[in-house]
C-alpha cells in the first residue's frame, strides 16, 4: 500500500511515517499543506491519502478542503481524515465510500489506527466512536432515528464506525442473524427502499449522521 500524508506538523507527519512503514505500508509522500497535497496524489497515485483537518495558513479547515477537492477529481479515493477535537460540522461532508475520520488520539493504538488505514484503503468507512457518540447527542426529537429502538440505534452507531455485521454481532453477543434483523428494520423506519445493500447502509449512517 502507498500513502501520501498531509499533516503540517512535523513530529507527527513523521511518527505517522514511522507507524506506516512498521506496518509495511509505504509513505510516498509527506507535505504540510492543502495545496501541497493535491499535488502528491496527482503525481504519485497513492492508494490513501491521510489528512489532518487543520493546516496553514488560517489552521481552519484547509486540510478538509484539500480533502474534498481531491474527491472531486477522484471521487472514490480513500482517505483517512485526522483530527485533534470532534468537529461534527465536517463529518457530514466526508462520510460515505472509502473515508474515515479519527481522533489523532487514536493514533496512539497502533494496531487500531493500522486497521483503519487498511479498511478505508479498501473501500470502507471508518468513523471514530467518539464523533459517533457527539453526533448522537445532537439529534433533535421528530427525527427519523427517534423512531428506532435502543438496539436499532446501537447497530447503526456500530455501522457507522464502519462494522461489519459479523463485527457488530461480535461486539453486541448476538447472532448475525439478529444484526441482519435488526439492520432491516432499520432500513424500514428510515423509508430506505430496495437497493443494494452497501448503498442502504452508507445511506443509513448520512442519516445517523445528520445529513
Amino acid at each position: 500500500m502507498r500513502v501520501v500524508i498531509a499533516e503540517d506538523s512535523v513530529l507527527l507527519r513523521e511518527g505517522l511515517a514511522r507507524l506506516l512503514a512498521d506496518g509495511g505500508i509505504e509513505t510516498v509522500a509527506s507535505v504540510s499543506d492543502g495545496p501541497a497535497l493535491e499535488a502528491a496524489v496527482l503525481e504519485h497515485d497513492p492508494d490513501l491519502a491521510i489528512v489532518d483537518v487543520r493546516m496553514p495558513p488560517t489552521h481552519t479547515d484547509e486540510g478538509l478542503r484539500a480533502a474534498l477537492r481531491v474527491r472531486e477529481v477522484r471521487p472514490d479515493f480513500p482517505i483517512l481524515v485526522l483530527s485533534q477535537y470532534v468537529e461534527e460540522r465536517y463529518a457530514g461532508d466526508l462520510i460515505g465510500k472509502a473515508v474515515g475520520y479519527l481522533l489523532k488520539e487514536r493514533v496512539a493504538d497502533v494496531a487500531e489506527f493500522l486497521e483503519a488505514v487498511r479498511q478505508v484503503a479498501a473501500g470502507g468507512t471508518v468513523i471514530d466512536p467518539e464523533v459517533v457518540v457527539q453526533l448522537l447527542s445532537r439529534q433533535r426529537r421528530g427525527a427519523p432515528l427517534d423512531t428506532l429502538s435502543p438496539r436499532e440505534r446501537e447497530v447503526l452507531a456500530l455501522m457507522a464506525e464502519g462494522r461489519s455485521n459479523t463485527a457488530i454481532a461480535a461486539r453486541l453477543v448476538v447472532t448475525e442473524g439478529a444484526v441482519e434483523k435488526h439492520i432491516s428494520g432499520i432500513f424500514a423506519k428510515l423509508a430506505l427502499g430496495p437497493a443494494p445493500e452497501d448503498h442502504r447502509r452508507v445511506l443509513a449512517v448520512l442519516t445517523y449522521l445528520g445529513r
